[in-house]
């Protein structure tokens, strides 16, 4: 078994024997796994009072939303999911937890291939085309730079609900079909142009209406598929 300076949480060791005798991964990738599943238990330890073997989905959450704010790439936090998806499969496997809390988390979007027909820099000045000066184009700006960060379907975005929205986290609660709940981590670029379109152009749109739409209208109501 690779060896490293570092030992941390007994079932961190544990998974990692694992990794090593039943896929034979590098030992590079072995210190990778370690460290990733390493910072997260110190993290719940400091943040939580908790361990790995501990951890929820609101704890897996919170850590997602804090590596976002630390600046860390979508690709890093994608990663880390990757790797705790494993460990808590594995976990699950060994009877000891008896809930995964890696389900319904969304890992980080890395980005969705562009349409062959489109150059980057099309879609750039399709993203810059909204005047901003306007509550209802910056709206549109915001819907678009979630739609594209977080692969949404278009009636998940237009139905969002301002209580599906943590800006602290960084994510979406998004609703799919039959229901499902699933957590979507949105994006430091997403999450800027949503926290801006918060501070001003939303209240613009709703002028003191009742509404709990993300995205309201331009009466200020719920916006619908057809009206996007």
């Amino acid at each position: 078994m690779p060896t490293d300076a570092l030992i941390d949480h007994p079932e961190i060791e544990r998974y990692i024997d694992a990794l090593w005798m039943e896929k034979g991964l590098s030992e590079n990738t072995l210190s990778s796994y370690r460290r990733d599943l390493r910072h997260f238990n110190d993290w719940l330890g400091r943040e939580r009072g908790g361990s790995v073997t501990r951890a929820d989905r609101a704890s897996l959450q919170a850590y997602l939303g804090e590596r976002l704010q630390q600046g860390r790439s979508a690709r890093s936090s994608a990663r880390f999911m990757s790797c705790a998806r494993g460990f808590y499969h594995y976990l699950l496997r060994e009877g000891r937890i008896t809930v995964d809390p890696t389900l319904d988390v969304d890992s980080p979007k890395l980005g969705r291939p562009l349409p062959k027909s489109l150059s980057e820099a099309e879609v750039e000045k399709l993203l810059q085309a909204p005047d901003l000066d306007d509550p209802l184009e910056f709206r549109d700006r915001a819907m678009l730079e979630l739609l594209y960060a977080c692969g949404l379907r278009v009636t998940e975005l237009t139905s969002l609900q301002m209580g599906q929205v943590s800006l602290n986290q960084g994510v979406v609660r998004v609703f799919g079909k039959g229901s499902k709940e699933r957590l979507v981590p949105m994006g430091e670029e997403a999450l800027t142009w949503l926290q801006r379109y918060f501070a001003g152009p939303r209240a613009e749109l709703i002028k003191g209406m009742p509404c709990d739409a993300v995205f309201p209208s331009r009466r200020g109501r719920q916006m619908t598929r057809q009206t996007f």
